[in-house]
């Protein structure tokens, strides 16, 4: 289309700008909606308080029903256990904190807290110097084993990996990592980027796919639909979000099973016969199905749960809560979230409206369970914050996201337009491109051959690592599948208990080799733990860095440079060689003097040695700034015609991407044309 004809279409758009405002925030609603800044900060206050509500009410059943006989509808109304509370809503004033809430909190704090205020992610730094700030109590799982890593000075993501943390498939990331989805309203991509070290704090594997659903989910809220009735808005939740994770995860496998099992229900208060079928699959009959029951507090049938409790509340707020707090298993989490998925995707009023006649407290206790935080509310004795200020506090992060993201801030500030997003895909995790550069998991995959050596045998104690060589290198530590793992997987392996034993400061050598040429554009060494005592090592004093060149051929030094210093203080360490200049090699090896107390047994560990393929390029991010020019207007339509881009995310780039960028172009002068209250 040439200029002219643009200038002439702009022309006619301008004729009918209001009733084009409205056709587009009708239409477009699943794509690139506006988004009113007041509307949304009720929204916020409404998911704290939806996730309150649901938390506490939640925590009357949390653990008492881990198999049959489960609670279902009939047990509502009545005592937990003979003589204790019943099974109801649990209203408070002021709502106290809990670990569904508090840490959440904490991770709002650290943001409202930059100067100045971004969007960007939070930093393995910044995360760790919170959680030392402020959790530091009431914490359990594999929060507790995170934190107690962070005191080792062992940063995220170590702290999250089978290495260090043995916990990391519990449900814990699923429960303070959702705020990054509703920091990021219509920017599932900005959120997963945003969520991805906090989830990695205290996850793997399907344990975090499971934590991403959720974030996307919130995420999406301000996407959804409006034409579609409460309960097509709740399938439409699960089915777009889950398109971010990939099919070989657990957590795929458990949105698929429970979405087709309501689906396929004729009753939909039936609710507890898709929970028993959840509990044959993934419990009673679990190694049968492919998977690993760990606990009443695991990832997978807690995410069911959470899915169920959604589902067949079919946007019934009181009946989310009431099928959440009676699924079982660790019932208050779950239903936590999607209580605050519910309050963010309807707003506060939504949820008062659920409980007519009572009054709900805005109040928040968050000094219940976190420390040294501020106090915005001096004159109240009884609580520190309220979901309203919560919510404040939030918006210039959310505006601050929308503007490094692409999206677009209104003349009057009081109105946003989502970004262009891209294409649902899994390849959007932010941690995807480590599984696709790791030669471990593709040698393995393709049906290869890895051979691990270090010229000894060991035997080292229980709880030190395994002498199994294989160990450090069966790809475990970059896999980002989701598929079930073994929990013999995540061992390191160690020399020590070497026969006859050396003293700290001989030189050791591992190599990993294959049986093929890979592209290495960085060796990476993951340690294993350390010990103070008993006797001490575990790790390097220094590291030589060599790769093989040729099957069997010369090993060579190459020149790169380590990401960081090798420290005997801090355990499970990764270390990466960059090479100066990627190069085909057919394996490699760290040699250097192996750490220990003087007069002592020398020994290192090694939890993943493994050589990197160059970083995937990334994808260019679709923008309405067609030309480049740091504005909007005409002339990004003209680029548009002549260069085509998928803005709307559905992978064509035709007529309805065309349609998104005149709107873009004319959104803020025509919203401002619209009548204000």
């Amino acid at each position: 289309m040439n200029r002219h004809l643009v200038l002439q279409r702009g022309r006619e758009l301008a004729v009918s700008a209001v009733a084009a405002f409205a056709s587009f925030t009708a239409s477009a609603a699943g794509r690139q909606p506006v988004i009113q800044r007041d509307d949304y900060a009720d929204c916020l206050a409404g998911m704290w308080l939806g996730e309150c509500i649901a938390n506490w009410t939640g925590l009357r059943t949390e653990g008492q029903r881990q198999g049959p006989p489960f609670y279902t509808d009939d047990d509502w109304l009545t005592p937990v256990f003979p003589g204790g509370p019943l099974i109801d809503f649990v209203i408070q004033d002021p709502w106290g904190a809990d670990d569904d809430t508090d840490i959440e909190y904490v991770y709002l704090h650290l943001l409202a807290s930059r100067q100045p205020v971004s969007g960007a992610p939070l930093t393995p730094y910044e995360i760790t110097a919170g959680w030392q700030a402020h959790i530091n109590r009431m914490i359990w799982v594999s929060n507790l084993q995170a934190r107690t890593l962070m005191s080792r000075g062992v940063p995220p993501p170590a702290c999250g990996t089978g290495m260090a943390n043995h916990h990391r498939l519990m449900i814990d990331a699923q429960l303070t990592t959702e705020l990054f989805g509703a920091l990021n309203p219509s920017m599932p991509f900005a959120a997963l980027q945003a969520a991805a070290m906090p989830i990695r704090t205290t996850a793997a594997s399907y344990a975090a796919h499971a934590s991403q659903l959720y974030v996307v989910m919130y995420s999406l809220t301000s996407q959804v639909p409006v034409a579609l009735s409460p309960r097509d808005k709740n399938i439409w939740l699960v089915q777009r979000a889950r398109r971010y994770l990939p099919d070989t995860s657990k957590a795929a496998d458990i949105a698929d099973f429970v979405l087709a099992e309501y689906l396929d229900n004729p009753d939909p208060d039936n609710w507890e016969f898709t929970r028993d079928r959840v509990y044959d699959r993934y419990q009673l009959n679990d190694e049968l199905n492919g998977f690993v029951y760990r606990g009443w507090y695991e990832s997978g049938v807690n995410l069911a749960t959470g899915l169920i409790a959604l589902l067949y509340g079919e946007g019934d707020y009181r009946r989310t809560v009431q099928i959440g707090t009676l699924s079982g298993w660790d019932s208050d989490n779950g239903t936590a979230t999607m209580g605050g998925l519910l309050g963010l995707l309807h707003g506060s009023q939504y949820v008062r409206d659920a409980f007519p006649g009572v009054t709900l407290s805005d109040r928040f206790n968050i000094y219940r369970t976190r420390d040294n935080l501020p106090d915005y509310l001096p004159a109240d004795p009884a609580a520190e914050d309220t979901f309203t200020l919560m919510a404040q506090r939030t918006l210039p992060i959310v505006e601050r996201a929308f503007i490094e993201h692409g999206g677009l801030v209104s003349g009057d500030g009081l109105r946003w337009l989502a970004p262009p997003e891209r294409v649902a895909t899994p390849a959007l995790s932010p941690y995807h491109d480590e599984d696709a550069r790791s030669a471990n998991l593709a040698v393995k995959r393709q049906g290869g051959t890895i051979t691990v050596t270090t010229g000894i045998v060991s035997a080292p104690p229980p709880g030190r690592g395994v002498a199994a060589r294989v160990f450090a290198a069966n790809g475990q530590e970059l896999d980002v599948s989701g598929v079930e793992p073994e929990d013999y997987a995540r061992w390191y392996y160690s020399t020590q208990g070497r026969t006859p034993s050396v003293p700290p400061g001989t030189t050791q050598t591992i190599q990993v080799t294959y049986d093929r040429e890979i592209i290495a554009h960085t060796l990476c060494f993951t340690e294993g733990d350390h010990f103070a005592s008993g006797p001490a090592g575990g790790w390097f004093g220094s590291v030589l860095c060599e790769v093989q060149v040729g099957a069997g051929g010369e090993w060579i030094a190459p020149s790169g440079v380590l990401s960081a210093a090798l420290d005997p203080e801090v355990p499970f360490q990764v270390i990466e060689f960059t090479l100066d200049t990627p190069l085909s090699i057919t394996g490699l090896r760290l040699s250097g003097p192996m750490g220990g107390e003087p007069g002592g047994e020398g020994f290192i560990t090694c939890a993943e040695l493994d050589a990197l393929s160059v970083p995937l390029a990334s994808l260019p991010r679709p923008a309405f700034d067609s030309d480049g020019s740091g504005h909007l207007g005409i002339d990004d339509l003209v680029v548009f015609q002549e260069s085509p881009i998928d803005l709307n995310g559905d992978g064509l780039a035709d007529a309805a991407d065309e349609r998104l960028l005149e709107h873009a172009v004319r959104w803020d002068e025509v919203s401002l044309m619209l009548p204000r209250n």
